[in-house]
């Protein structure tokens, strides 16, 4: 590694904690400019955190920063950039204003920084600028499109050539590649090469170890908040990086009972939306956990979506006990016996602003309504109560906000108001999102004991442990695609990350 003390970073023991959970554990990173680092390790193992400290994301961390062999205080982005250090976030559109042009936003952190005090703003100047970083870059854009009208790689590009604006010596990508088609990857890996001939330092986060060891030249393998192990890529290989990832290994804690499967209750045939989800065929009978294995990105929420009506589809078809249905919203879903919990429960899978009451009944009214559709209060409150009992859900009475519950517990209330309807097929999407371990071992109680009833279920997860310690079957997903299915008795871990 290049030795250059104007350009070297080093972060020593780093710790940070939340209310309760300590997310860092004296981490140590270093990297230097001119070099492409990768920062692996499986879902939680503090990868984005550590990130999200140098970008000035947190401030409440202890341990050491140094740039150039100096002392620095990261409190605040403002912090960070004066350093030099920029981040390109997956989410992509939270850092865009998609109603500015390209060059505006491009720009903007010059704007803001140079705009005196009567706020006259040099559109030729901006546009010129952005041309001149764009050029640099290799990158091929039109400067007066509206963020709106561009694609989501371009969105990407826009914003590294927005950190190359401000003088940027370290670049951190965090999961660049996620949302990229195969061509897209490719121009993002030259602007790569472009910025590490610059001496731009990258720091790359990512699951998709091929990738890596295609453009990086180090990579840190982090575990459970911890340190594992630093390496150059060329004296490394795949199947070592994923030993030194493998370390929570949650079949040993929790293992499902067996249940025989019964028959057939849920077929996708040749399921398209033409976009995301590409001939996608699955089963899962009556009995059986099939899980969906991907990365970030890979088309899991998609599929579900689809499958529930929540998104469009081109082709295909959806047979639920035998017969096909035709499901064009969540209302059909719903009718066909068809459940969705979805990853953002807050915003799709619970009404915050409502009480554990009127979440649970909410996906079936019908029930609770006397004549002329008028809501029997008090039925709506007992069948909450008994729904509270039965999955142990932490709260003085029904008429509680779901708001103020805990992650685990509006999960639950997600899940309960399904309980209250007639459904056959479960559909969770990332479903321990979120919540502390014990929490996890109620929600995987719960859907193992929803199993037992003959109930299919269908599990999304990029938390491969989980997938190993709850499912039967196992499909895995890769741009769209179901690419595998597996027997889980008879698959390892390493075989899924593979």
């Amino acid at each position: 590694m290049d030795t250059n003390r104007g350009t070297f970073l080093n972060m020593k023991d780093i710790s940070i904690e939340f209310p309760g959970v300590k997310v860092l554990d004296k981490v140590n990173f270093s990297t230097n400019a001119g070099r492409v680092h990768a920062i692996v390790g499986a879902n939680g193992a503090g990868k984005s955190t550590l990130m999200k400290i140098l970008s000035g994301a947190y401030a409440n961390y202890t341990g050491e920063i140094f740039i150039a062999g100096e002392k620095v205080h990261i409190g605040e982005p403002k912090d960070a950039k004066d350093l030099g250090i920029q981040i390109v976030y997956q989410e992509v559109d939270t850092s865009l204003i998609s109603y500015l042009s390209v060059a505006e936003n491009i720009m903007l952190d010059n704007i803001v920084n140079h705009m005196g005090k009567k706020q006259f703003v040099n559109f030729k100047n901006i546009n010129d600028g952005a041309e001149k970083i764009l050029k640099k870059l290799n990158i091929e854009i039109d400067t007066k499109k509206l963020i709106s009208e561009i694609t989501l790689a371009q969105k990407q590009m826009v914003l590294i050539a927005r950190a190359i604006s401000m003088k940027c010596r370290f670049l951190i990508l965090d999961e660049p590649t996620a949302p990229l088609s195969t061509s897209e990857i490719k121009e993002l890996f030259s602007i790569v090469d472009e910025l590490k001939k610059q001496n731009v330092g990258i720091i790359f986060i990512s699951h998709r170890l091929p990738e890596l060891f295609s453009i990086c030249d180090d990579v840190t393998v982090m575990r459970d908040g911890k340190f594992v192990v630093e390496k150059q890529i060329q004296a490394t290989s795949q199947k070592e990086i994923v030993g030194y990832m493998l370390g929570r290994n949650f079949e040993n804690s929790y293992k499902k009972k067996h249940i025989k499967p019964g028959k057939k209750l849920v077929e996708i045939k040749n399921l398209s939306d033409g976009e995301k989800v590409k001939d996608i065929n699955i089963y899962a009978k009556s009995g059986e956990i099939v899980g969906i294995a991907g990365l970030v990105g890979a088309g899991k929420t998609e599929l579900c979506n689809a499958i529930f009506g929540a998104s469009k589809t081109v082709s295909g078809d959806k047979i639920i006990d035998g017969k096909k249905i035709k499901i064009k919203s969540p209302y059909d879903a719903v009718n066909a016996g068809i459940a969705l919990i979805p990853e953002e429960r807050r915003k799709q899978g619970v009404f915050i602003e409502e009480s554990i009451a009127v979440n649970i009944t909410s996906s079936s009214l019908n029930k609770f309504c006397k004549f002329r559709n008028v809501l029997n209060v008090e039925n709506e409150n007992k069948k909450a109560r008994e729904i509270i009992e039965d999955l142990d859900i932490k709260t003085l009475d029904e008429n509680k906000k779901v708001g103020l519950l805990s992650g685990g517990n509006q999960q639950k209330v997600a899940i309960g108001k399904w309980l209250v309807s007639d459904t056959k097929v479960y559909i969770f999407d990332e479903p321990t999102k979120g919540v502390d371990i014990g929490a996890k071992k109620e929600i995987f109680q719960l859907i193992e004991g929803l199993a037992e009833k003959g109930k299919s279920i269908i599990y999304a997860s990029c938390e491969i442990s989980e997938l190993m310690g709850i499912t039967d079957r196992i499909y895995i997903i890769y741009n769209g695609r179901i690419v595998k299915e597996l027997n889980t008795a008879e698959t390892k871990e390493s075989d899924i990350l593979y």
